[in-house]
């Protein structure tokens, strides 16, 4: 991949909150300038559709006028049932020939028409010796990029790329991280509503799937069994208490365990069907990052299952920042949330797949 230019603002909009990530390149890693999190109204966004254009718009303007960014060129993101990845398997061809075979290749593996999606790219790798090329195609409803692509413009500013949830941490871990031959990792990113799964051979993604469940399940079983708003709810997910003389009810504990007992389940099943269906090997370690991975009964949990060691992703591992403009237990502790804006952030003006 070809990068020119400075590098776009990362603006990551989630189901619960709007994050913001600016970085400059600093020799050979990369500095930390910008760091925000906004949060949104319960139903801002639903299933990936901005429900509440104005909430949105609004945080997005306050987090841009708080951290004095005057830069409007931002990278994007989606995720969940309105994108399809395929790793596709084809003749060894030139790159014209390639440009008209996708199309067909498209029809073949999309499950929506292709009038509605828009399509691209990338070639993994090529092996001469057997006539054959490994192919990355992404598909993304239209619909839904254009939703995101209209939000941002109301604030005012110029979205450039929307890039793919599992690729943004993708990049985050290869810049924390680097790889290693023979390498086989999980990357596993717990959202408010959906969980994405991308697991990378070599450097090279092999399998992503999204599991429509993540952390609002947690909240709205708390909800129900407990009979308590969305607000308290929310709290004692995180293990809080929203006034200063109350405790966390002890039934939290269970309804949480039994709930990411249940996700880390459909993980695991999403592991072994890997397992089986690809001459790769088996996973190494698993690296957790999201807005619910701070959940220590999650961790816990995809352990025990996978039965592979879980390790929670540090986006800012290699990421330089200055102490003075960024507290260190606090950049920690939202480190989770801001594996994909940051991911965001490393993407240029001007790039060539």
């Amino acid at each position: 991949m070809l990068l020119e230019g400075k590098h776009l603002i990362g603006v990551d909009i989630g189901t619960s909150s709007v994050k913001v990530i600016q970085v400059r390149k600093s020799g050979k890693g990369y500095h930390l300038l910008k760091h925000g999190v906004e949060k949104l109204p319960p139903q801002s966004i639903v299933d990936g559709h901005v429900m509440n254009h104005g909430a949105v718009v609004d945080a997005l303007r306050k987090l841009f006028r708080e951290l004095k960014i005057s830069q409007r060129e931002v990278a994007l993101s989606i995720s969940g049932n309105s994108v399809i990845i395929k790793k596709l398997n084809l003749p060894l061809m030139k790159a014209e020939e390639l440009e008209e075979q996708i199309q067909w290749e498209a029809e073949q593996h999309i499950p929506f028409d292709i009038s509605e999606v828009e399509l691209d790219y990338n070639i993994l790798s090529e092996n001469p010796a057997a006539g054959q090329m490994d192919v990355l195609l992404v598909a993304a409803k239209k619909d839904e990029i254009q939703d995101l692509v209209e939000v941002v413009r109301e604030a005012r500013l110029k979205p450039l790329v929307v890039d793919i949830d599992a690729f943004a941490i993708q990049n985050v871990y290869e810049l924390n991280y680097g790889y290693s031959v023979g390498e086989i990792i999980a990357l596993l990113n717990v959202g408010a509503e959906v969980t994405t799964i991308n697991i990378v051979a070599d450097g090279i993604s092999q399998f992503t799937r999204d599991i429509s469940n993540g952390g609002n399940m947690i909240t709205e079983e708390i909800q129900k069994q407990l009979q308590v708003s969305y607000e308290e709810a929310e709290a004692y997910k995180a293990g809080g208490t929203i006034g200063s003389h109350e405790v966390v009810p002890r039934e939290v504990d269970g309804i949480v365990g039994n709930v990411v007992d249940s996700l880390a389940g459909e993980i695991q099943r999403s592991l072994d069907f890997f397992m089986a269906t690809s001459n790769k090997g088996e996973v190494q370690k698993i690296y957790l990052t999201g807005g619910t991975a701070n959940i220590a009964q999650l961790r816990a949990s995809i352990e025990r299952r996978a039965r592979v060691p879980v390790e929670l992703l540090d986006p800012f591992r290699r990421v330089n920042y200055d102490d003075r403009k960024f507290n260190r237990e606090m950049l920690r502790a939202q480190a989770p949330q801001a594996s994909i804006c940051l991911g965001l952030a490393l993407r240029k003006q001007k790039e060539r797949i």
